[in-house]
Parts: C-alpha cells; sequence; structure tokens
C-alpha cells in the first residue's frame, strides 16, 4: 500500500507572524520555518497504520521553496520513507487551485497511490480546501476533516463533527482524507531515526519534470497594505465612588448595553 502524506512548510505558530508590506504576502523570513502540526498529525495517521502493515509506503509530498527540504527531513524522521519536494519560481504566491494541481500531478506522476492523507487547513492560510481540490482532480472521494480515521488495506474510514451531530465516513480506496488536530498525537523521532533520515530520499522537482505549467492566475494580487496600528491603553477608571457610574456610560458610549 502507498500513502501520500501532504506537507508544507509554514512560519513557526508560536512566533510573531508578520505580512510583508511591499508584496502582500506573509513574511516568511521572519521566523523560523517548520513543519505545519496539522502535517505532522497526518503523518501520524499513516504510521499508525504502518505499524501494523509493514510494507506500506509512505512518501511526503511538499510544495514550497528550495529549503523547505529541512522541513521534509523532520518528516522523514518521523517515518516517513521519502519525500517531493516541488519547488519553482512560478509558483511563489500561488493559490489553492494551483497549489491543488500541481500536489494532484505529483501524486499521479507517483503512480499505484492508495491513499493521499492531509491536514483539514494550513496555520499559514486557514483556506482549508487543499485537500478536497485535489481530490476533484484525482477524481477521488474525498473524507473532509476528520476527528478518527481508520486505514484499512482496502478502505479508509472517519468520524467527523458536524452541527448537531457526528459524521461517520467511509469510502474504498483509492481516496483522500483531511484529519484535523484531534485525529493523532505525533509521535517525537529519537536520534537514530533523525540520523536514518539524511539518507532517505528526497527528490526535487520543478513544474517541467511534474509535467504542468504555472497558469496567470497562480499569484495574489495585493491591493493595499499598511502596518498595524499601535496599541492605545484604554481609558482608566478611578474608584472614587463613581466607578460603577463610570464604566455604564463608557459601555453605554459604545452601545455594549
Amino acid at each position: 500500500m502507498k500513502v501520500v502524506v501532504l506537507a508544507k512548510q509554514v512560519p513557526d505558530t508560536w512566533s510573531d507572524r508578520k505580512i510583508d508590506l511591499e508584496s502582500g504576502l506573509l513574511d516568511r523570513g521572519a521566523s523560523e520555518p517548520v513543519p505545519d502540526e496539522i502535517n505532522e498529525r497526518a503523518l501520524e495517521n499513516a504510521l499508525q497504520f504502518k505499524d501494523s502493515s509493514k510494507d506500506t509506503e509512505i512518501v511526503v509530498v511538499a510544495m514550497g521553496p528550495e529549503d523547505a527540504g529541512k522541513t521534509l527531513r523532520k518528516l522523514l524522521s518521523m517515518g516517513a520513507d521519502s519525500a517531493v519536494l516541488v519547488s519553482d519560481g512560478a509558483l511563489a504566491g500561488a493559490d489553492m487551485v494551483q497549489t491543488a494541481r500541481v500536489l494532484a500531478a505529483v501524486v499521479g506522476k507517483l503512480g499505484a497511490v492508495d491513499l493521499v492523507v492531509a491536514g483539514n487547513a494550513a496555520t499559514d492560510g486557514r483556506g482549508g480546501m487543499v485537500p478536497a481540490m485535489v481530490a476533484e482532480i484525482l477524481g477521488w472521494p474525498v473524507l473532509p476533516s476528520l476527528d478518527e480515521v481508520t486505514i484499512a488495506p482496502d478502505a479508509v474510514s472517519g468520524v467527523a463533527q458536524v452541527d448537531g451531530g457526528v459524521l461517520r465516513l467511509s469510502s474504498g480506496l483509492p481516496a483522500v482524507v483531511s484529519v484535523t488536530e484531534k485525529s493523532a498525537d505525533a509521535r517525537f523521532p529519537n536520534f537514530r531515526a533523525i540520523m536514518a533520515a539524511k539518507k532517505k530520499p528526497l527528490v526535487s522537482w520543478s513544474l517541467d519534470d511534474v509535467g504542468i505549467a504555472a497558469t496567470p492566475e497562480v499569484a495574489s494580487v495585493m491591493v493595499s497594505a499598511s502596518a498595524r496600528p499601535a496599541k492605545q491603553a484604554g481609558p482608566k477608571v478611578v474608584d472614587d465612588g463613581t466607578a460603577a457610574a463610570q464604566l455604564a456610560e463608557f459601555l453605554a458610549a459604545k452601545r455594549l448595553i
């Protein structure tokens, strides 16, 4: 069984994130690049199946800058068998449609893929549509935003939260699933796994290698951008016997009561 896990390099979730005011894009150099945490959870779901099915092959696929190879090495150290990075200058600022086209093309190029596992939404964009788009392009069923995942040799199933209840989904393979942060806690690689990851296959492909061309609609266009205004202190209420009246007057002026 061959499983593809979609991954993305993002600015560290616990650091300050900034917008480049000239390009309107996320300033990815402003903080440490790391694997998106939701991708680690997606990989963990695939690894748990591999723990019981040793003949499973897990390939991590990402689209991003050349230095995203470091992120993929981290995922290889967790237990993935190989990785593919699509890096091409024409993809800078790519939208979700173009991203999905590239990722789906990689899945097709890898051949004989049974299952694609992805996070439900990247922490640097929160679009949450790429897994479904990849499934649409491939013509495969999609099981979105699963809190629990069960992978079998010929099927995949899971549980998703919906308004007012729980939705149980299942499908034969091939299929695409996306998982939430509730689905699994990622394992920590040990020193031996980290060293072994340095020797695992990691290939870098351009758009020519993948066999598609960037479309004119790939990039977002910035209309305007401005720096976040500095925080200003609010009014202070001094309790001189009239604090309650002052507070009520303030709330009324702001139409909060």
